[in-house]
């Protein structure tokens, strides 16, 4: 099944929405908060979220924000908020659609969909040698077999596989893969490479002769 985060305040609008959805083929994976809707999203796979834009401590906007910084997952704004300056600026800010509450299942649904739809077309696979990574369903392959990655580990991958011979310094790769203003210590890159590097090794990979550390600045994938 398709999986979608809902990220809303009020547990009784997360029950409709999963109602609604559970019904048309998807699974919901529901959270109160934004800090919730990142901690899940950290280390599991998700095909769209759909966010309230009032919500206390980190409202819709924020965490729309912070998401794109991080990942490329398409997001819906659900909200009462529909007048055209908020429209205008949930989309400026990365949203793929908008909806004001209170909404009609049938175009919920329909607008899912159709965002689903677009994401898919962008390009969904990036194929490297006998590598696979899908970008839509955030899964991993080496010789059609799956590796089990973390969201970070996968974007890390992405990053790399999509700017091959090109020198990511850690700096760098903190901004792209946590964002602006989040302090990461270098160690914790560290960390997530030789994780990487570790698991192509377990399938007989040659993960050593392209995911290379230039000494003093940081990695890059050689193609």
């Amino acid at each position: 099944m398709r999986k979608i985060l809902l990220v809303d305040d009020e547990m009784r609008m997360l029950d409709l929405l999963d109602l609604y959805l559970s019904q048309n083929g998807f699974s919901c994976i529901k959270k109160t908060s934004g800090a919730c809707a990142l901690d899940y999203m950290e280390d599991h796979a998700i095909e769209l979220v759909i966010i309230d834009v009032m919500m206390p401590d980190m409202d819709g906007w924020e965490l729309c924000q912070l998401i794109k910084q991080q990942s490329d997952v398409p997001i819906i704004m659900l909200t009462a908020k529909g007048s055209k300056p908020d429209v205008v600026k949930g989309l400026t800010i990365g949203a793929d659609d908008y909806i004001a509450k209170p909404f009609d299942e049938e175009e919920l649904i329909a607008r899912i969909e159709a965002v689903l739809r677009r994401t898919k077309a962008t390009g969904s696979e990036i194929i490297f040698k006998e590598l696979q990574l899908n970008k839509e369903s955030y899964d991993f392959y080496y010789q059609k077999k799956k590796i089990p990655v973390t969201q970070k580990e996968f974007v890390l991958l992405e990053l790399f596989l999509t700017h091959q011979n090109h020198v990511f310094s850690r700096e760098h790769l903190i901004t792209k893969i946590w964002g602006y203003g989040v302090y990461i210590e270098d160690r914790t890159v560290d960390s997530h490479i030789r994780n990487i590097r570790e698991k192509l090794r377990e399938v007989d990979f040659p993960i050593d002769q392209h995911l290379q550390t230039v000494w003093g600045i940081g990695y890059k994938w050689v193609s």
